[in-house]
């Protein structure tokens, strides 16, 4: 092999190795520090991120019994070691190779000096953000009736200590980007209250949405035309915070255009949903008798029809009888597989109708529903016009 002989005053860093042309060589050798270097991992990553590396825009997310993600401001990635059967030398640039070390041998030719053989490397794969725990982490300490007055009197450092968290607590604690959480956030219905972030009490969303409606009844209000400054002060004078009553209003409805002024159109499916859960919340019921009750409290210029209720209810029959009982994705878990065995759990086959609804939302990168389907069930269809039925893989 032919041996690379470099100007005057070039050092045998990574800097000589760089330089080299097609088929051209260099010796190297080992330095004096050459050793495992644990500190040291090689990653590789595409170019697009390079940016967000060099510019310091990632962060490196997760508690020690859980695997390292590495985090841009809006993706997450997971970290995994790839080995290689290739030597990969680790070749420092100049000013640090080894002071010990002289960087040319005894013909005066540039060797370059190898600190470390890396077995393999990092590399990034983009996955789902990981936001069960957040839900866990929010519902350890719900907003309630009897709170209003005791958060005044907390100090910062306790509300940690009482399940409480800020944005950045989360952020330490989820492994997802902060555009992620920020949207995991907006699902859960949360809301920022004294600097913390909280979920509402089943009770207390139940409760403040009755009266809500019941304010509506008694004012004659248009479900599709709210005012919202009319609604929060109403729901105040019935001793509602007002960040609470304008979060209520927020979450149940739509912005929409009135003339020109902000008006808020009642989200029907929402609020119907809302309702049926407050129903069943005691468990199953017959599904006439759910039926009626459910229509009973759906506020005038609304319906209450049972499409509105795909991913959040199922039915069983028992002879003659129907019964229905709460059975919501939003509390399912969203990695695919828990979500699979919760799932198969709970019924040992679904016809594709009543899957459906419980799986549409799984998002795995690079993998399509119909792969999701063909890793965690099993299809069967006894004829081709039968409606497929799926089983536990």
């Amino acid at each position: 092999m032919d041996t690379i002989h470099t100007e005057a005053g070039c050092s045998g860093g990574a800097e000589a190795v760089l330089r080299l042309q097609p088929n051209s060589s260099i010796s190297i050798t080992y330095d004096s520090q050459f050793g495992p270097h644990n500190d040291i991992m090689l990653l590789e990553i595409d170019e697009k991120l390079l940016p967000e590396i060099l510019h310091q825009r990632v962060t490196l997310r997760g508690q020690p019994d859980e695997d390292a993600v590495l985090c841009t401001t809006s993706k997450t990635y997971a970290v995994k070691f790839v080995g290689t059967s290739n030597s990969v030398l680790l070749i420092p640039p100049s000013d640090k190779v080894s002071e010990l070390f002289n960087n040319k041998d005894e013909k005066n030719t540039v060797v370059a000096s190898v600190i470390k053989v890396a077995p393999g490397c990092m590399e990034l794969v983009e996955v789902a953000p990981k936001l069960d725990k957040l839900k866990l982490l929010l519902s350890q300490n719900p907003y309630t009736f009897s709170e209003a007055s005791k958060m005044d009197i907390l100090e910062e450092c306790e509300k940690t200590d009482l399940g409480l968290y800020r944005l950045e607590d989360l952020l330490d604690r989820c492994q997802a980007s902060e555009d992620e959480l920020k949207r995991g956030l907006q699902s859960l219905s949360a809301i920022e209250i004294d600097g913390c972030w909280r979920i509402l009490d089943d009770e207390y969303k139940y409760a403040i949405l009755n009266m809500l409606l019941h304010n509506v009844v008694l004012n004659d209000w248009s479900v599709d035309e709210l005012d919202e400054d009319e609604v929060v002060n109403v729901l105040v004078a019935d001793e509602f915070p007002a960040n609470i009553a304008r979060h209520c209003l927020r979450a149940h409805s739509e912005a929409v255009d009135v003339g020109g002024k902000c008006r808020w159109k009642l989200d029907e499916r929402g609020v119907c949903v809302k309702l049926a859960r407050g129903i069943l919340k005691e468990g199953k019921m017959k599904l006439e008798v759910f039926m009626e009750e459910w229509g009973r409290k759906v506020p005038e210029g609304m319906r209450a029809s049972l499409d509105f209720l795909e991913g959040e209810v199922l039915m069983e029959k028992i002879g003659m009888e129907t019964r229905v009982y709460s059975f919501s994705v939003s509390d399912l878990p969203s990695s695919p597989v828990e979500r699979f065995a919760v799932l198969f759990n709970e019924r040992a086959k679904w016809e594709w109708k009543d899957l459906e609804p419980y799986v549409k939302d799984l998002r795995v990168p690079g993998l399509s529903a119909e792969g999701l389907l063909l890793k965690y069930t099993r299809r069967t269809q006894p004829t081709m016009d039968a409606e497929p039925v799926f089983s536990a893989r």
